[in-house]
């Protein structure tokens, strides 16, 4: 009876294992074909259980104080064939196709600047203190009667199906989009909510791939966004939805240096470049045209996307202080392959003892004066 018990009671416990082995290998390939919802600026949605990731996001903004445009370019892989990207705006926008030689362009611009500094004295990885291992440079420090789903456009541009929506319901949009291949969450329609209340309009794009047989991969053509605007905002709160920490990187171009309102539940807003910029020709040239040529970059991460409170709402700074990252690369100073100091300690001991030498010398050469002669004392008396 004890051994059947003790059979019976392992028994148990090996089933419990393979239980909890189960459950854990069930929310890992849970995990695995989660969809996406949210990205930087607004949301992507890929078909059925598959999955698609946007690795990254470049977004350019120009504003001029009443008309803002946005360049957006996304890189994305998974194993979706489509998905739907919802992107909201504040009033009613215009689509186009952008030049992906913009981000080049803005890339260059921005880039840091790279500098040598000098050091005198030897550090870590410099002779005598380099080992095998290291090498003698040291590293860089550094309106209530309006439907509620009124279509205002349809094209198709490139691979991309897109539409452009107005909305007073937030199921009304949810089932419209459903309706014509767009099949979103009940939690995204919830959260497009807000911008209902708000009488925002919609940019809504299917990813039509013309290979419907390959699976959605790679850098796709950047699209441009222009709609009428009183400030400069740059929609978050869609993010909110992500499952996986953001990044936002963008660029901003308009008559001064800009800043985020708050950091609407991220990080600190990081400044990478800030100053005017010049360019002859190219996509750059005609967003920089017109009194805008001030261009701020920025860098942000949200680890708890939960957190996003809002919209990013950019204002002026105030100054126009420039900035520009400067990467130094520290390496030991030298004199025609030498080391300044070992020719400096070198220098200074050869002259120690040029100067010992002579002194001994001079103290040979001397002459030897004899002792003055012993007066004899006065007679007493």
């Amino acid at each position: 009876m004890r051994r059947s018990g003790s059979r019976f009671v392992r028994g148990r416990i090996r089933g419990r294992v393979l239980a909890v082995v189960l459950a854990l290998l069930g929310i890992q390939l849970g995990s695995l074909v989660a969809p996406a919802y949210a990205c930087g600026c607004g949301a992507m949605v890929p078909d059925g259980n598959r999955h698609v990731t946007v690795n990254r996001e470049m977004s350019a903004v120009r504003w001029d104080g009443r008309q803002e445009q946005i360049v957006m370019s996304l890189t994305v892989s998974g194993d979706a064939h489509k998905a739907a990207w919802i992107m909201p705006v504040p009033h009613r926008a215009t689509v186009k196709l952008g030049d992906s030689v913009l981000f080049e362009q803005l890339g260059e611009a921005t880039a840091p600047e790279y500098r040598t500094r000098h050091y005198f004295w030897p550090d870590n990885g410099d002779w005598p203190f380099a080992d095998d291992n290291t090498s003698g440079d040291a590293a860089p420090r550094a309106g209530g009667t309006a439907p509620s789903v009124g279509v205002v456009g349809r094209e198709r541009l490139g691979p991309f199906d897109v539409a452009r929506l107005t909305a007073t319901d937030s199921d009304a949009l949810g089932k419209w989009l459903a309706d014509n291949g767009f099949e979103l969450p009940d939690r995204l329609s919830q959260a497009l909510r807000p911008y209902v209340d708000q009488g925002w309009e919609y940019v809504a794009v299917r990813l039509a791939p013309e290979d419907t047989g390959t699976p959605l991969g790679g850098t796709l053509d950047p699209l441009h966004l222009t709609f009428a605007s009183d400030e400069l905002i740059y929609p978050m709160r869609l993010s909110r939805l992500a499952a996986t920490p953001q990044s936002l990187g963008l660029y901003v171009l308009a008559a001064h240096r800009m800043e985020p309102a708050s950091a609407i539940g991220g990080d600190r807003p990081v400044v990478s470049y800030a100053g005017r910029v010049s360019t002859a020709s190219g996509p750059l040239s005609e967003l920089a045209a017109d009194g805008t040529d001030f261009l701020t970059a920025l860098d942000q991460e949200f680890p708890e996307p939960s957190t996003i409170s809002g919209d990013h709402v950019l204002r002026r700074t105030a100054t126009d202080t420039t900035y520009r990252q400067v990467i130094y690369s520290d390496r030991l100073l030298t004199v025609g392959g030498i080391p300044a100091w070992l020719l400096t300690v070198t220098a200074v001991v050869l002259a120690a003892a040029v100067a010992l030498v002579r002194g001994v010398r001079a103290r040979r050469r001397r002459p030897v004066l004899p002792p003055p002669p012993v007066q004899a004392p006065p007679p007493i008396g």
